[in-house]
């Protein structure tokens, strides 16, 4: 996250001392500055790098850190649409949960229903056997 008032910093990148200017955090532009002298440090390892004049090393560098920016961001973006996914089959489920209540509902309310004609039809008996004890 940037602050609002600029930090100039001191990194040190392939053996250089550069000061960087800018709004984020000086703990942030060194690890930036460490990222690329891995990268650095990683490449002159490699014999077929090293052979290459100053400016080919650079152009290998940058196509390196891009392809690094690509792969994150294609990451990023499957695991927003995992995300995208799953919050699709929780809509879903919130659908199915509240259809079944609804159902549940309608059922409960049918058995009311023959409950109280139950109650009804067993008052209409007493009320027929009361009858006829009186004939």
């Amino acid at each position: 996250m940037g602050s609002s008032s600029r930090t100039d910093t001191e990194v040190i990148i392939g053996g250089k001392v550069f000061t960087l200017s800018g709004y984020e955090s000086e703990e942030y532009l060194q690890k930036v500055a460490s990222y690329i002298n891995n990268k650095i440090n990683e490449y002159s390892k490699l014999d077929g790098f090293k052979r290459q004049p100053a400016d080919t090393q650079g152009v290998l560098l940058q196509l390196n850190i891009a392809d690094d920016y690509f792969k994150a961001k294609k990451q990023i973006s499957a695991l927003e649409d995992e995300l995208q996914a799953k919050d699709k089959d929780l809509y879903d489920l919130k659908h199915e949960l509240i259809s079944a209540q609804i159902k549940l509902e309608s059922v409960e309310e049918q058995v009311k229903a023959l409950q109280k004609a139950q109650n009804e039809g067993e008052k209409e008996i007493v009320r027929l056997e009361t009858e006829l004890k009186k004939k």
